[in-house]
């Protein structure tokens, strides 16, 4: 089976990860590219409800702080095996929100422990053909998760975990694309960044233009 193209979607909470790698799929499949969503979350809100069924404010009032982070690491590594698989199997282009790299700079920005048990972990998995990190304003991004109405972030958090984002190894070979346009306008950026990769592969068939 041939390896699947990797299209991954990053950047701090508010960038609009989940819409842009939503659209993304959505244009290449109407273009005629086999594509699909996959979302590699690491299941914060969801331990949080569990956590606040249980009298916790959180997942580390629960769990502790190495129990909240092995338990979100663990749940984003078996999304992205899913993903992988999923895309390997079925021949399609994975436009992904979130990668492992999520992951590491969340073990960052909270100043933990664990990064390389979680690279070592994690090195199972290809690195993606494109990443793409929507760069947006902390402030700017605290004020759509508030719109959102589903959680809040602290923007000390965001500035932090935007500090982490760029601190990785790996930023230097991502594609930054300035999240703070109209839609149409990150839709187009992200879309053009990962245009080239797939006219290169050989296992993806564009459709001719005219």
């Amino acid at each position: 089976m041939p390896r699947p193209v990797l299209i991954a979607i990053v950047g701090i909470d508010g960038a609009g990860k989940t819409t842009l790698a939503r659209q993304l799929a959505r244009d290449l499949a109407e273009a005629g590219v086999p594509a699909a969503y996959y979302e590699n979350a690491g299941g914060r809100p969801v331990i949080s409800r569990i956590a606040r069924a249980f009298g916790r404010a959180d997942g580390p009032a629960l769990l502790g702080r190495g129990g909240n982070l092995l338990a979100e690491a663990t749940i984003r590594w078996l999304a992205i095996a899913r993903t992988v698989l999923g895309a390997r199997l079925g021949g399609r282009v994975a436009v992904m929100d979130r990668y492992a790299y999520c992951q590491y700079a969340a073990i960052r920005t909270r100043g933990q422990r664990g990064e390389r048990l979680a690279r070592l972990a994690y090195r199972l998995f290809p690195r993606p053909d494109v990443v793409c990190y929507l760069a947006v304003d902390p402030a700017e991004a605290q004020r759509r998760v508030e719109l959102r109405g589903i959680d809040r972030e602290e923007l000390a958090y965001l500035c932090a975990a935007d500090a982490a984002y760029r601190g990785l190894p790996e930023f230097a070979g991502f594609t930054v694309v300035d999240a703070h346009g109209s839609p149409d306008e990150v839709r187009a950026a992200v879309r053009g960044a990962a245009l080239p990769t797939l006219r290169a592969n050989r296992t993806v068939t564009l459709p001719r233009r005219g």
